[in-house]
């Protein structure tokens, strides 16, 4: 069966520079991966293939069955989900100007828009909105307006207003960046419920921190030096000796109930 991501000896140059290089992989329906690697290593580039948002300069790119450069990118882009820590949504400052409460941004994902469009919301979209709230664990904020939400409350509407359209595959770039421990652990949890509410959600989540790593996630890539080093299940990745290898020094890992943690060796 086809994956909902597919790649095929994959490569990306831009300015000279190599940013991916051979990379083959496949994500299968219903799966949740984790991606990791060093600063540089390609991650944020092999998610914007995953993400419909640039063609590869060689190799073959297939999304939800849809082949990079033979598809129409918009159409596709409204079964993907796409939240990245280090990108504001579109026109945020506007909705912070006027006040838009988080009920109103998460509205907005139904229609794609900087704005609401408030003629195309029916009631089935407000209680959609409510839900996802709801779900990411933040329904008290409905009424709340978003520019005095914190940050980690803006992360988890972030993540309802991408699942407003009802994507087939979610991507989170470093969703947990600049979040302090319990906004951190509140989104892993949210994460995690996700999985279990949707199976047949696909996931693939960037981050720089083994600890980020929800429990629910069942298979992991390990990026170094724009290549794959490693990509499996997850128990079968995220070992001692891959990770050691991938960001190159000895490292001691723990797993406990699913989640992870490392740190260096000393001596």
């Amino acid at each position: 069966m086809p994956g909902a991501v597919e790649l095929s000896d994959v490569g990306v140059r831009a300015v000279g520079r190599t940013l991916l290089a051979g990379i083959d992989w496949q994500v299968g329906y219903g799966e949740h991966w984790v991606m990791l690697g060093p600063n540089g290593a390609g991650k944020t580039t092999l998610l914007s293939l995953a993400a419909a948002v640039r063609h590869p300069t060689e190799g073959a790119v297939t999304v939800l069955g849809q082949r990079l450069g033979r598809v129409d990118l918009r159409e596709l882009r409204r079964h993907i989900g796409l939240v990245a820590a280090s990108q504001r949504l579109v026109d945020e400052e506007l909705l912070e100007e006027e006040d838009a409460t988080a009920h109103t941004v998460v509205l907005t994902g139904y229609t794609g828009t900087s704005a609401p469009l408030w003629d195309r919301y029916g009631p089935a979209q407000h209680e959609r909105a409510h839900d996802l709230l709801a779900d990411m664990g933040c329904k008290d904020l409905a009424g709340r307006p978003f520019r005095v939400c914190s940050q980690g409350e803006r992360a988890r509407i972030r993540i309802a207003r991408a699942l407003m359209a009802d994507p087939v595959i979610l991507l989170l770039d470093e969703p947990f960046a600049g979040l302090d421990l319990p906004a951190r652990e509140d989104l892993i949890t949210a994460v995690e419920g996700l999985a279990a509410t949707r199976p047949v959600l696909t996931t693939i989540t960037v981050t720089h921190h083994l600890e980020e790593v929800p429990a629910t996630t069942t298979h992991a890539l390990l990026l170094r030096d724009t290549r794959v080093q490693a990509a499996g299940r997850v128990g079968e990745v995220l070992t001692e000796a891959n990770l050691s290898e991938c960001f190159g020094r000895p490292l001691w890992i723990e797993s406990l109930d699913g989640r992870w943690s490392a740190r260096a060796v000393r001596g």
